[in-house]
């Protein structure tokens, strides 16, 4: 009889993870014979867990958190070109020909809730130039949008991912005053529980923009309550949370997720 195929998180921590609630609540939704489990796994750890898994035929493949999104790349082949791209891999999983493949779904995860929009040619400013930036610039590179500009603590580090990116714009302090832009993304922990608030004035932004937050504890940061109190579209965390794991889950169990059910995987997840 076969062993029960299963998928999991990895990292250090892990604990914190909400991957297996999303994936368990699909995998349930679906009726699969699947489990989705969360491994610690230590950076010195990361060879052997993957020689371990290479021979499992049960295993799926994984999802990859802090500190093994780039590292796990020594162990996968890049068949997507991502080192070079996003510089870092969230999904790794076993191809049809058998060989383990690192991917990234964090730039579709975050496109996912904006594809109703169109940016193009239009002004975007981005907070932060840290891994999830990278995801995010990707994306950005791909919708065609306008000048975009990066607040960060350093401006030339950031200045860099524009050029990586081939994005034309301009990198400034996170001090900066924030220029009118249809969209506006804060891709930084600042905001975030635990974390220094993120202290932006909005008012240049125009009525009619677009205010995203990736942090999604908690899940109305100060910056998305202000947007609202403007009357501006916002989206939260979740949003891009939830889409890049509906990417990965296709890609690990063979299935779309049933989005539809999004309403009540949200309220599960800020339960």
């Amino acid at each position: 009889m076969a062993e029960r195929a299963y998928a999991e998180v990895i990292g250090l921590p892990v604990a914190h993870s909400k991957s297996p609630l999303i994936h368990g609540f699909w995998i349930d939704a679906l009726g699969l014979d699947a489990e989705y489990r969360a491994t610690r796994v230590a950076p010195d750890e990361l060879a052997a867990y993957f020689a371990e898994r290479r021979a499992d035929p049960a295993w799926r493949g994984c999802n990859l958190t802090i500190p093994h999104k780039l590292a796990a790349l020594d162990h996968v082949e890049d068949r997507g070109g991502v080192r070079d791209t996003i510089g870092a891999i969230n999904t790794a999983f076993r191809a049809d020909d058998g060989v383990l493949v690192g991917t990234n779904t964090d730039a579709g995860g975050f496109y996912a809730p904006l594809a109703g929009f169109d940016f193009t040619g239009k002004p975007v400013t981005v907070i932060g130039a840290g891994g999830a930036a990278r995801a995010v610039l990707f994306a950005l590179s791909k919708m065609g949008v306008g000048p975009v500009t990066i607040l960060n603590r350093n401006p030339l580090k950031a200045a860099a991912l524009l050029s990586a990116f081939k994005l034309k714009g301009q990198a400034l302090p996170l001090s900066a005053p924030v220029p009118p832009s249809a969209l506006l993304v804060n891709t930084s922990a600042l905001g975030m529980t635990g974390q220094p608030p993120l202290e932006l004035d909005l008012s240049p932004l125009p009525s009619d923009a677009v205010v995203y937050d990736i942090v999604y504890a908690p899940l109305v940061t100060d910056l998305l309550a202000q947007a609202q109190d403007r009357g501006l579209e916002v989206v939260d965390g979740l949003e891009m949370l939830v889409g890049q794991a509906a990417l990965a889950f296709e890609i690990l169990f063979g299935k779309e997720p049933p989005r539809e059910r999004d309403d009540e995987l949200r309220d599960l997840l800020v339960a």
